[in-house]
């Protein structure tokens, strides 16, 4: 996906959120925004958001010295998903439809994300999308790509998310590979949350070597990339991924919650709507 004029501002606030949440050195905070506004005037709009964004985050680190600004609020959301995680297995377990189920409250964690929004309620956000009709509803496609893959590439997001990934890819009951950031960057999931959300029980975790808050083939290394091309099923979560691997070349399968106007508009569904959608 292109870069919009709307997500301009929204990189300025991200970077003043990020800023905040590193340090409380307000020149630090000020330098920043001065470096991260003199990058924005001269970006090209025709590269995704998540490839603009890998640079104000590396700015984050350079002005403030912190490494891992969001560190406090993951390990926070993976404490708050798995205190869940009982009565979510139930949720699956009693539905008509536990795959289904599995996907919904997967989209579900999908609120956890701090580059967008600093506040939500992952019990509410649960109670509403366990009902909530598809924006996009390619279901029907998953369920049968699920049954005739022997392994699947699940591409993570967001830290807490992880957890409700886990959920999904105990149903999913297929070999799986579950793909972390390479370094710290917003609240996405990195190797250490991954091992804190439980995934090692349920999947094999590796990293893409991409550091951009959103997957950009072209800056994960050789490995990734060949079992991303060889992979039978691939999954990715959240707008960020949505958002490097829309264009890509193969097929994908997004999950996520519509969280903004661009997202919504490029996916053409309303801004808060699930999606659920097969790139063939």
């Amino acid at each position: 996906m292109k870069t919009y004029l709307d997500c301009l501002p929204c990189m300025m606030q991200q970077a003043l959120n990020a800023g905040r949440a590193a340090t409380d050195n307000e020149y630090a905070i000020k330098r920043l925004l001065d470096k991260t506004a003199s990058f924005i005037s001269s970006v090209p709009m025709d590269i995704p958001p998540p490839e603009i964004a890998s640079h104000i985050y590396r700015f984050v680190k350079e002005e403030t010295g912190n490494h891992d600004a969001y560190k406090h609020h993951k390990a926070l959301h993976i404490k708050e998903a798995l205190a869940l995680y009982s009565e979510l297995q139930n949720i699956i377990v009693g539905s008509d439809d536990p795959l289904l189920t599995a996907v919904r409250l997967s989209i579900a964690g999908n609120v956890i994300d701090l580059g967008v929004h600093q506040q939500f309620n992952i019990l509410e956000e649960v109670k509403q999308i366990v009902n909530k009709a598809f924006g996009i509803d390619d279901y029907q496609e998953f369920k049968q790509k699920v049954s005739t893959s022997n392994w699947i590439l699940y591409i993570g997001d967001n830290s807490g998310e992880s957890v409700f990934d886990r959920l999904l890819i105990q149903q999913i009951a297929r070999k799986t590979i579950y793909i972390v950031r390479d370094v710290p960057v917003i609240n996405d999931v990195t190797y250490d949350d991954a091992i804190a959300s439980g995934l090692a029980d349920v999947a094999e975790i590796r990293s893409s070597g991409c550091s951009a808050p959103g997957l950009i083939l072209d800056q994960c290394t050789e490995e990734f990339v060949q079992i991303f091309d060889s992979a039978p099923m691939v999954i990715a979560k959240g707008q960020g991924n949505y958002e490097g691997l829309s264009q890509c070349k193969r097929d994908v399968f997004f999950l996520l919650k519509a969280k903004c106007h661009v997202i919504a508009r490029d996916l053409a569904v309303q801004k808060g709507d699930i999606v659920l959608k097969y790139k063939k």
